[in-house]
């Protein structure tokens, strides 16, 4: 590899072949590729549960995060609803973003779903 250092503006600059550039990128993406894998095999082995494909699935329909995982946990609005305490009306309401929940109806939805938050409260 070669470089030509050069001061432009009282900065130093290194300037080097396309081709050398280009190497250099695609070594520093392996790198943050190999560092994400790592990184995922650790939380597997921590036993952190991925998203499941049925899920993401759900939620590429269209559906909200609420309801694709209300469904891969089997339960009915009714079943969640008694679980958390409030109608499941409410519930089918909030999935179809015709309602809002409370950040403490939020904790207790995901609690019951046994999933994060972030997961489960739609971002707007």
């Amino acid at each position: 590899m070669t470089a030509q250092i050069v001061e432009i503006a009282g900065q130093k600059i290194a300037m080097l072949p396309i081709e050398d550039y280009k190497r250099l990128v695609d070594i520093a993406e392996d790198k943050a590729d190999l560092l994400a894998a790592v990184e995922a095999e650790n939380r597997r082995q921590d036993m952190e549960e991925y998203v499941p494909v049925a899920v993401v699935d759900q939620m590429l329909a269209g559906r909200s995060a609420l309801h694709a995982w209300r469904k891969y946990r089997g339960l009915t609005q009714a079943e969640l609803g008694e679980r958390v305490g409030c109608a499941h009306s409410h519930i089918g309401n909030v999935e179809r973003g015709l309602a809002t929940a409370s950040f403490a109806l939020w904790r207790k939805l995901a609690g019951e779903l046994g999933v994060s938050l972030d997961d489960l409260v739609p971002e707007d």
